[in-house]
């Protein structure tokens, strides 16, 4: 790399480099970054086409996660410390539930509780 330092009050203050070199230098990092971003990605959990499909379509968050975690109503209630018919009412909007409710919900199921916007 050929960089011509400029010093400020005697003391090296920049770095000058030919642009060409300077883009080299981008592109490397960028491809740093997308390894890094790889990395990142590969532990996060992903979600099948279905279940994006489900939620776009309207369908009850609560209930396609439920369903997407493999847990049945009841099994979701004992977890979250609510009947099985408040869910039910829950699932199918005739119950808003407290945001209490939400976060136990959502601790539940391993998600955020904005995933859970009913």
């Amino acid at each position: 790399m050929s960089a011509k330092i400029i010093e400020l009050n005697g003391v090296p203050a920049f770095a000058v480099v030919p642009l060409a070199e300077w883009n080299a230098l981008l592109a490397r990092l960028e491809d740093v970054q997308d390894i890094a971003d790889g990395k990142t990605a590969r532990d996060t959990e992903s979600f099948p086409a279905e279940f994006a499909d489900r939620l776009l379509s309207g369908e009850s968050p609560l209930r396609v996660w439920r369903n997407y975690r493999g847990l049945t109503l009841q099994a979701l209630a004992d977890a979250s410390g609510v009947t099985r018919q408040m869910l039910s009412m829950v699932e199918h909007g005739k119950a808003k539930p407290s945001a209490d409710l939400i976060g136990k919900l959502a601790d539940a199921l391993g998600c955020d509780m904005d995933d859970l916007h009913v």
